[in-house]
């Protein structure tokens, strides 16, 4: 499963790293550790005191939790540092997780961050939906919000994603290359979750 995450700046940026060690999946789970890769994708590199400053805690634990993450691949230190004032990067711009494991830990793990991940969706559009009156017209009228209830094999969901995958990607360097960008764009979050619906029975009982 990928996180949906603003890319990071910055060249020849790896796109995905993949976690399968149940350590990472439950480490990375963390509020402030899924916080900090996001803006270290979307801002950095920074150090730990501007991540302090940007996340409103403190710098010993913007440090430790980088250091954490580090330890499991997702962040690296940036060059150019200098004393204890070193910068981090994020080490790719997505994040994968396996959707299926037969590894009983590597499951429970990985539903256990997916569950995290769905949280802080839930936060991000909350606050995206407090803050919608600021808007201008034009983008209140473009962003979307909804939902369709389609009839799938397991197939024809796979391919709905990888379709929507390929629609997405020629967008995706912009991220990295300011100049690709038209005048009057802004980073949008496009958030994709299918799921099977078991609330509603598959057929109508006669």
């Amino acid at each position: 499963m990928p996180e949906i995450s603003e890319p990071q700046s910055g060249d020849q940026q790896p796109r995905s790293i993949r976690l399968t060690d149940p350590r990472a999946l439950r480490a990375y789970a963390h509020p402030l550790r899924m916080s900090l890769v996001g803006l270290l994708r979307s801002s950095g590199p920074f150090t730990a005191t501007r991540a302090a400053g940007l996340t409103g805690e403190s710098v010993a634990s913007c440090s430790y939790h980088l250091r954490i993450l580090a330890k499991y691949g997702l962040v690296e230190e940036a060059p150019g540092g200098r004393g204890r004032e070193k910068p981090w990067r994020a080490t790719a711009r997505y994040t994968e997780w396996p959707e299926y494991s037969e590894d009983t830990s590597i499951a429970e793990a990985a539903d256990a961050l997916s569950a995290a991940v769905a949280e802080r969706y839930f936060e991000r559009v909350t606050k995206a939906m407090e803050n919608r009156h600021r808007l201008s017209r034009e983008w209140r009228e473009a962003e979307q919000f909804g939902d369709s209830l389609l009839h799938l094999t397991p197939e024809e969901l796979a391919g709905l994603g990888e379709r929507i995958d390929e629609l997405l990607r020629p967008y995706e360097e912009r991220a990295s290359d300011p100049s690709l960008r038209p005048e009057g764009a802004r980073p949008v979050s496009i958030l994709r979750i299918a799921y099977l619906d078991q609330d509603i029975p598959d057929s109508e009982e006669e």
